[in-house]
């Protein structure tokens, strides 16, 4: 695949005739995703026209949020936290809520919005994310994991419809930045910066008796709980490693990694004439937020600016792929296939989920991972309802597995 070639829905954006206010979405508004977005529209509430936010449980936030936004549709999980939102909200104020996977879909869809940030956690936010490529919108996209699960169809789907793609991961948007007017064919390869997570400078005996409380407790970013246990074990960075690839038409070869503690460049692009371009920045995910919002125009920010006389030495090293495996098995779920992607995926959930409730240590993520991996033979993946099955059966599969490691 040439360089670039599959990201010309990223890269091909003419939209300076966009309407200004610009109808947005956000889909996961009260995660961390979700509050910097609003965040940065609060700066500059005359470029936007908030119509629909998607909260997931937290309806007492997502009640404060629509009362100050005045949403013509919300959405949440099921019908009994909608009836319950419903009841959070004053009088005189009535939007649509809808909830369930359909809610969602719907809300993706809405007519009335120009862009749709997808900020779900997890293969959750899929289903919401190709609606929105199929209704032909553009996407802010910050649910890595619809790319992992199914790149090949939302790419079909924005190439059909006249969707398209921003990436919101800082990582992948410092790549989109730093390419910007640059020839495809002069791309050799992207460098993706990591923190490391708090446990970079762990040895295994240390790591074995790593807390959840420890994993959570991020040392440059404030994320929320899933997330933050990806990047302590390096999983995060395999997920961008398989992003970046199906975002910019890149070999997993032309993709690496390297663990950059102080969290200031967060990527660089290496040139065929070995020149190489990278983005600093604030450690904030305002930056790449307001970047996609406002596209192709900046909005100023009121962040505090990045003082490079501070920010002292910067020091970039190898992920220690030893100790945090989980970097390779998405590289080797990338070589297998599509489907090996979907069970990488849904195993890592699974098992990050077990791990929060204490029903397993940090260093059994990776092991359940590699099982449900050596267990998958391979299959097709040619349908939302496939991904999601297979899904469900890799997530019921750690299940059983784990009740097995516990009782042996």
């Amino acid at each position: 695949m040439s360089p670039l070639h599959a990201c010309r829905y990223i890269s091909d954006l003419p939209l300076t005739a966009s309407s200004v206010p610009r109808g947005l979405v956000i889909l996961g508004s009260t995660g961390s995703i979700g509050r910097s977005a609003l965040a940065v529209i609060s700066e500059h509430p005359e470029r936007f026209l908030v119509k629909g936010l998607a909260g997931g449980r937290n309806i007492h936030l997502l009640a404060e949020q629509a009362v100050k936004w005045r949403p013509e549709m919300l959405a949440v999980l099921d019908a009994s936290l909608a009836n319950k939102l419903q009841e959070l909200l004053p009088s005189g104020y009535a939007p649509e809520i809808v909830y369930g996977r359909e809610g969602y879909e719907q809300m993706a869809r809405l007519p009335e919005a120009e862009m749709i940030l997808s900020a779900q956690v997890g293969a959750a936010g899929l289903p919401a994310t190709l609606a929105a490529a199929q209704a032909g919108k553009v996407i802010a996209l910050a649910n890595k994991e619809s790319l992992v699960l199914a790149g090949a169809m939302i790419r079909d789907a924005c190439s059909r419809y006249g969707a398209m793609i921003l990436p919101v991961d800082s990582e992948h948007n410092a790549v989109f930045q730093s390419l910007q007017g640059e020839n495809s064919f002069s791309l050799r390869r992207i460098i993706l910066t990591a923190s490391g997570g708090p446990f970079r400078d762990l040895d295994a005996t240390e790591l074995n008796t790593v807390t959840v409380r420890q994993a959570l407790a991020h040392p440059n970013w404030s994320m929320g709980a899933k997330i933050s246990v990806d990047s302590a074990t390096l999983m995060n960075k395999g997920l961008e490693v398989i992003e970046a690839c199906l975002l910019f038409g890149l070999d997993l070869d032309q993709v690496a990694v390297l663990i950059h503690p102080q969290s200031i460049v967060h990527s660089l692009v290496e040139f065929t004439d070995r020149s190489l371009l990278a983005h600093l920045g604030p450690a904030d995910m305002q930056v790449p937020i307001s970047h996609c919002l406002g596209y192709p125009r900046r909005l100023a920010l009121s962040l505090a600016p990045l003082d490079l006389l501070q920010a002292g030495t910067l020091t970039f090293r190898e992920p220690r792929t030893d100790l945090f495996p989980c970097l390779e098995l998405a590289r080797e779920a990338l070589r297998s296939g599509p489907s090996h992607l979907v069970v990488l995926n849904a195993a890592n959930e699974a098992a990050v989920d077990l791990f929060l409730t204490e029903k397993i240590t940090f260093l059994q993520i990776p092991l359940l991972i590699r099982s449900a991996l050596d267990g998958h033979a391979g299959q097709r993946v040619d349908s939302l309802e496939t991904i999601m099955a297979l899904s469900a059966a890799t997530q019921r599969f750690i299940r059983q597995h784990t009740l097995k490691l516990a009782t042996s």
